[in-house]
């Protein structure tokens, strides 16, 4: 099989991380592991309900435990077990920490896609969607700046092979998609 590639979709929440995965998965069909999935293992463990509140303690608590890079590891293990895919997709690597290891592990075939919205649109958002909602722009906001600070979110986002900015409509989003899908299927 010929190398494959890793695409990080990168953002802070209500960017439009997830458009862009459902969209890619859809119309592409790869394959694609969520970073989240050992913080809802760990509310299920606990009897937690899915809160924020809890989330954020969940992420936190689980990278105190098993070090900063638990997410990472974790996340690698799930892409080294797929077998016969090109192309995977990695959902919500949030770190500076983890990007170091996803470019040290994956060198070359680690893309990060950054999806861009500025904050009012994304606060907005953030409260309208229908899962993991933020009852406040005030929650938005500092659920935004706990990933800034606490995981150094920004490096990543910074570091992006690509950026898409997602101000516009879903037709515009998806055609920004598709001009960069185009460029790493070469």
């Amino acid at each position: 099989m010929q190398s494959r590639k890793i695409i990080a979709i990168l953002g802070l929440p209500g960017s439009g991380k997830s458009e862009v995965i459902d969209f890619i998965i859809k119309k592409y069909g790869w394959p694609k592991i969520y970073f989240g999935e050992p913080t809802f293992d760990e509310l299920k463990r606990l009897s937690l309900p899915f809160t924020e509140k809890n989330e954020r303690m969940a992420r936190e608590g689980l990278r105190k435990k098993f070090g900063l890079l638990f997410y990472g590891r974790e996340a690698i293990k799930k892409i080294k077990a797929i077998k016969n895919e090109r192309i995977i997709i990695a959902e919500s690597l949030y770190s500076w920490s983890e990007y170091l290891l996803f470019k040290k592990t994956f060198g070359a075939d680690f893309i990060a896609v950054a999806v861009y919205a500025k904050p009012e649109i994304r606060y907005v958002r953030t409260i309208r969607r229908n899962k993991r909602a933020m009852k406040t722009i005030k929650e938005a906001r500092n659920r935004d700046y706990s990933q800034i600070e606490n995981l150094a979110q920004g490096g990543p986002i910074a570091m992006a092979d690509f950026m898409i900015v997602n101000e516009g409509t879903r037709n515009e989003l998806k055609a920004n998609v598709d001009k960069i899908i185009n460029k790493l299927k070469k």
